[in-house]
């Protein structure tokens, strides 16, 4: 099964473009700061996006690139999207040059084989040519989550993005600085 990789806009997103995407995780350990020092606690919850919370978050990538807000990438098998990420276009940061990669959400039957990986060079490409020096993550704290952009060699966030903390407050802040980007070329 062949994987391409667009970049999204109207003629291939749209509000029923997130139907068949699978969100679905179960946790059952996350991090959570502890007396100051990140620890994994037991947290058993399941994420799973209803259609309607499918339609809900195409309808907001749809609206925000019609805007030029944000650039998004998809990874479609056949007619079926299933990965996507989104970089939002404001620059922030004091320290540094930060862009915010505002979704990065791979179909829970394509996870493992490499579709994320490609998904967040195409990410970090972009925030390149946005002008970025770093991508900024607001990342999910379970495990697996956490495993996952290690992987791709995210690090905490040495400039926290106050603003993005505050509205997701048991969300790691990360970064990845974008010169490591050409590891995930291939």
């Amino acid at each position: 099964m062949e994987i391409r990789y667009e970049k999204l806009n109207h003629g291939n997103f749209g509000g029923h473009s997130l139907d068949d995407f699978i969100r679905h995780q179960t946790i059952t350990e996350c991090w959570r700061n502890v007396d100051g020092e990140l620890k994994l606690v037991p947290n058993d919850f399941t994420e799973d996006w209803t259609v309607e919370k499918c339609r809900e978050v195409a309808a907001g990538i749809s609206c925000r690139l019609e805007k030029d807000l944000l650039s998004a990438f998809g990874a479609f098998c056949g007619n079926r999207l299933v990965g996507f990420v989104t970089v939002e276009h404001e620059i922030f940061g004091n320290s540094a040059k930060y862009v915010n990669l505002e979704q990065f959400q791979v179909s829970q039957d394509f996870r493992g084989k490499g579709t994320g990986r490609k998904l967040f060079a195409l990410a970090c490409s972009e925030a390149k040519n946005l002008g970025a020096q770093k991508l900024y993550i607001s990342a999910h704290s379970s495990k697996e989550s956490q495993a996952a952009y290690k992987a791709l060699d995210c690090i905490p966030a040495v400039e926290v993005n106050e603003k993005m903390a505050a509205e997701e407050p048991f969300d790691i802040q990360m970064e990845f600085a974008l010169e490591q980007e050409k590891i995930y070329e291939n």
